[in-house]
This record gives structure tokens, C-alpha cells and sequence, in this order.
């Protein structure tokens, strides 16, 4: 695996690209100068973990033939304050789903996800709690 990161403007802004080649756009805070131009590189470790459990929840409950019509994950993270580096200490992330879905295989394949598959859960959990809840709407 590798990505390239080519920086855009004189502050903070870079765009990066993988393997897909599909750019991301990353920046820092207006606070250091940053022009809100991309997202947190924080922030994109929490999507990456969204991103990884949600593939591995999809196929687990594909396999499974249950109907996803909708799926939106909200994901805090709660940092170490006042520590450098500030890195996570509290994940919460909640699924949010809609369509013909058995709760149990639903809270299944989370499980599954978060304990076994889920490669970025494996390296948060070195330093941060992570819970999970979900919905079915």
C-alpha cells in the first residue's frame, strides 16, 4: 500500500492520493493557519475506522441476505488533553440503519467487525476504549 501526498497552497493544505487514485484533500486548523480546505488528519483516522467497519459490516450482512437500504455511522472521538501527542482516548460509534434487517445478525456483524476484522479498530484499541451501538430505522 501506498499514498503520495503533494502539498496544494503555502500553508497547510495537501491533496493525497492511493492506490484508487482518488484525491483526498487534507488541511490543518484556522487556528495554525489552516484554511479549512480538507479534513483533520484526526479526523481522517475516525473515518478510516468508519470506512473499515462499514465494508466488513456490508459484506458480513450481505453474506447473510439481509437488506441494507441505508447505513450512516456517527463517530466521536475524545483526545488525551494537554498531551503531545493528543491521541485518542474514547471512540463512540453508532450505525444507523434502514431496511429489512434482523437485529441480531445486525449486532453480529458490528461485533465481528470491531473484534476481529476491522484492521483500524486493531490499532486504536491500543490507546483508545471503543464502543459501538446501532439503530434500525
Amino acid at each position: 500500500m501506498k499514498v503520495e501526498l503533494r502539498r496544494v497552497n503555502e500553508a497547510f493544505h495537501f491533496e493525497a492520493v492511493g492506490t484508487a487514485g482518488v484525491p483526498v484533500h487534507i488541511d490543518g486548523s484556522p487556528d495554525i493557519g489552516g484554511e479549512n480546505a480538507g479534513a483533520r488528519p484526526m479526523e481522517m483516522i475516525l473515518m478510516g475506522l468508519g470506512g473499515c467497519s462499514a465494508i466488513d459490516i456490508v459484506l458480513i450482512l450481505q453474506k447473510q441476505r439481509q437488506v441494507i437500504e441505508d447505513m450512516s455511522i456517527s463517530i466521536e472521538g475524545e483526545r488525551v488533553p494537554n498531551e503531545t501527542p493528543s491521541v485518542f482516548k474514547n471512540i463512540h460509534v453508532h450505525y444507523n440503519f434502514k431496511g429489512d434487517l434482523n437485529e441480531d445478525k445486525v449486532k453480529r456483524a458490528i461485533e465481528l467487525s470491531m473484534e476481529k476484522y476491522c484492521s483500524v479498530t486493531a490499532i486504536l484499541n491500543k490507546t483508545a476504549v471503543i464502543t459501538h451501538s446501532f439503530s434500525i430505522n
